[in-house]
């Protein structure tokens, strides 16, 4: 944690205001990408209110993580076109060969992986989108080298040239 960056953001709202909290933590997570036990901690004691209080409302609303995001945050489209045309079989190569599964980071949290509904694709599906770049027309045996190019973009260019 930058401490500079966090004590920045709490000085922004008024110290022992309820009112704050959520605005406040919405820029947390805006910032770090997510809200750790730390930050939450700190916030209690910023605004006076107990860890458990936080807790508690920040588990209520979907907005807000727990874990550290995952440099490439990979959606597959499991809509009606995209199922009929064999997502599911994409989503059962991340779980053999990447041992990941939807909602899961990988250990060195370089992938996510989520499931979403229609991405208004369907003539080519399966869709994949990896932080906002799509592959459509996806089979199983493409995944590798999709993910290899994110990891090594350099190699890719050197093919190319």
């Amino acid at each position: 944690m930058d401490a500079k960056q966090f004590k920045i953001i709490l000085e922004k709202y008024p110290p022992a205001n309820r009112e704050s909290l959520i605005p406040v933590l919405q820029e947390i997570q805006d910032a770090y990408g997510y809200l750790s036990e730390s930050y939450i901690v700190e916030v209690g004691r910023y605004l006076k209110i107990p860890t458990s209080k936080i807790y508690g409302l920040s588990t209520f609303f979907d907005q807000f993580r727990f874990e550290a995001p995952a440099r490439f945050i990979i959606r597959v489209c499991n809509g009606t076109s995209c199922h009929v045309n064999d997502s599911e079989s994409i989503l059962a190569e991340f779980e053999k060969k990447y041992k990941l599964k939807p909602g899961q980071v990988s250990r060195d949290g370089m992938f996510g992986l989520e499931v979403t509904g229609c991405m208004g694709a369907c003539g080519i599906g399966p869709v994949m989108e990896i932080n906002g770049e799509y592959h459509t027309g996806v089979k199983p045996s493409m995944i590798k080298d999709i993910l290899d190019a994110l990891i090594h973009p350099e190699e890719e260019l050197w093919k190319a040239g």
